[in-house]
């Protein structure tokens, strides 16, 4: 008799154990899955505008990087955040402390590579030069600035009218051409 006592109480035991187990610890789990999930939602939900920001990057020993903005919102793509900016102002120093100066309306700004593509009235300055185009292209990767689009060169020397302009940072070589190999690059010389 002694024994079925203690195998009902051994049972009462182990069925406890399992509803007290069943009640806390899966609710829990489910409760931080729950959690869990509401954190995961798109990140591309959760953009966030900022006023006046401003980046300062450290490219090499003695290049640098700086790019502000007046307004910009934070966005994701691919994991990869991505900050589109407007009324821009970029800074590139290159290793002979010469800066190159661009403005525009709007960039859209990878904030892991730093690469930069810049629309809307871009006008690049450097030394005794002004650029003036619809688009500009910063690539880090590759070292080079495209600009393009309605690209208008003015230098002491003179004007030059344009489809595309290529530079290459660290040679500073240039590349100017048209769309058309058809059509002639105009230039006026002062």
């Amino acid at each position: 008799m002694g024994k079925i006592i203690q195998l009902v109480l051994f049972s009462f035991l182990i069925i406890i154990a399992v509803i007290f187990y069943n009640t806390y610890f899966t609710e829990k789990i489910t409760k931080k899955e729950v959690v869990e999930k509401e954190n995961e939602t798109p990140v591309k939900n959760k953009n966030n505008l900022i006023k006046n920001l401003k980046y300062e990057i450290r490219l090499d020993v003695d290049k640098q990087y700086i790019i502000t903005s007046d307004l910009s919102e934070l966005t994701y793509e691919n994991q990869i955040e991505i900050v589109k900016m407007q009324k821009v102002v970029a800074i590139f120093i290159d290793q002979n402390n010469i800066p190159l100066t661009i403005v525009s309306d709007y960039a859209k700004y990878n904030n892991t590579i730093y690469n930069t593509n810049f629309e809307q009235n871009v006008k690049v300055e450097y030394l005794d030069n002004i650029i003036l185009s619809d688009r500009m292209d910063l690539n880090f990767n590759e070292n080079f600035i495209s600009i393009y689009g309605n690209v208008k060169y003015e230098s002491l020397k003179g004007i030059v009218i344009t489809d595309n302009i290529k530079i290459d940072l660290i040679t500073k070589k240039i590349e100017i051409y048209m769309n058309d190999e058809e059509e002639k690059v105009k230039v006026t010389t002062k």
